[in-house]
């Protein structure tokens, strides 16, 4: 296992500036103005940018793209950058805003974080930001970058992908698309900062004035608006029922399949009884699966596959023990991670069985990914201990040591729904399993 850590402590994230041209994306927080100002205090020639995204309002919320661009205004008068704004919204639209849609629409739970850094933050801007000469691209993220020169003539040198300092804060889960030749070119000046606090009391002591801004919450880029709403305001409610796991009954009723995930317990809007924990969800019949019983072995699991699988460096890692996470807030996990690549006609989408679209998209053997990045691999996860609610759809992220690897989309797992009496069942896809 590669070790990360000592080289970690010895290697800051940004090199020395020597007047290289950083292209920052500002958001208008406190994270991306400190970046700005240690990128200056590093000898940087820095040149802000807020990417709008998002200016539409939603019923019951008003979308704080103008806020937030007032703020990244003050920030750079004071300190004296220019900043400009780029309409990054059709890109935003097409390949966040519909990839959300279609997942939820298909059953799946998203991770709409991911999919704006590897075509926004890191595909649109980066490119743009190339293309006028930058030398470096720089976010607010907390994450690191190691870069380590050649061992030999003609090897290739490596950057690699570290967690951050603060493990709370770290977003390398959000970043497992972004391919190595970016990340080569891309500076995270917060990453070696340990805690927020330490970041909020850096903001104030250089006279940003945002160093008191909330953390940003809700969907990237669109704000804290909830998930309901986003997704009621462009796909029609669709009643459906609520069906007990055990037994098959009818306990409840929905609008919207599309509208709960695996593990949910709030918002189920069954009265009186028990809590209920969402086990899962058939978008096809509209059915909504839950269960009383935080217990229930259809709510956990001990083997995952993932589809839509991305690399770092390109290349799949050799079959052996990794750590794990399935969720951004989700501890790390101990698993035996298998990379394979299956037959075309084996491969498995993450949405419904034989469909395909932006969240349960495939590439057969020998494809590419968006970044040129091999795409015809799978990965079989099986971990130590079980976990509990891995939802489909969302992101499963391989770790090496700190050095985050890549990772992949959870697949839905075949569904036998309860009947009379007996309860249903959850089975992993057997034809994309290795050696299958």
């Amino acid at each position: 296992m590669y070790d990360a850590a000592p080289a970690a402590r010895s290697a800051h994230a940004a090199p020395a500036g020597s007047g290289q041209t950083v292209y920052l994306g500002m958001s208008g927080g406190v994270d991306s103005a400190l970046a700005a100002a240690l990128l200056l205090e590093q000898g940087y020639r820095v040149h802000a940018v807020y990417m709008r995204n998002w200016s539409r309002d939603l019923p019951g919320f008003k979308c704080t793209w103008a806020d937030d661009l007032a703020d990244a205004e003050r920030v750079a008068v004071t300190l004296g950058i220019d900043l400009d704004v780029w309409d990054c919204e059709a890109e935003y639209k097409s390949t966040v805003v519909d990839y959300l849609v279609d997942a939820y629409a298909h059953g799946l739970t998203p991770n709409p974080d991911v999919m704006c850094n590897q075509t926004v933050k890191f595909g649109t801007f980066a490119r743009r930001a190339f293309a006028e000469g930058a030398d470096f691209v720089a976010t607010g993220h907390y994450a690191r970058v190691l870069r380590e020169p050649a061992t030999a003539p003609g090897a290739p040198a490596r950057t690699r992908l570290l967690r951050a300092a603060d493990e709370h804060k770290d977003q390398t889960y959000f970043l497992w698309r972004v391919p190595e030749a970016t990340l080569s070119r891309t500076l995270f000046p917060i990453g070696d900062i340990p805690t927020k606090a330490q970041v909020r009391r850096m903001c104030a002591e250089r006279g940003l004035g945002v160093e008191a801004k909330p953390d940003s919450d809700g969907i990237c880029f669109i704000g804290p608006v909830g998930i309901r709403t986003f997704l009621l305001d462009t796909l029609e409610r669709r009643a459906g029922d609520i069906v007990e796991w055990e037994a098959g009954r009818i306990i409840g009723h929905h609008d919207g399949a599309f509208l709960f995930t695996v593990g949910q317990r709030k918002g189920l809007g069954i009265g009186g009884g028990p809590k209920r924990y969402v086990v899962a969800t058939d978008v096809v019949t509209n059915t909504v699966y839950a269960t009383a019983d935080p217990a229930c072995p259809a709510l956990w699991t001990r083997r995952v596959l993932l589809t839509d699988v991305r690399w770092v460096h390109g290349e799949p890692p050799a079959p052996g023990d990794y750590l794990v996470r399935s969720r951004h807030t989700g501890d790390l996990r101990p698993a035996h991670v298998t990379p394979f690549s299956p037959a075309p006609s084996q491969q498995a989408p993450a949405g419904n069985a034989g469909e395909t679209g932006h969240a349960g998209e495939t590439c057969g053997a020998g494809e590419k990914g968006h970044a040129g990045e091999k795409c015809g691999t799978s990965v079989l996860v099986e971990y130590a201990e079980p976990v509990r609610t891995v939802a489909p759809g969302q992101s499963a992220v391989i770790y090496d040591g700190l050095e985050c690897l890549g990772g992949g989309i959870i697949v839905r797992p075949e569904l036998r729904p309860p009947r009379s009496g007996v309860p249903g069942e959850l089975t992993l896809p057997s034809a994309c399993e290795p050696g299958l």
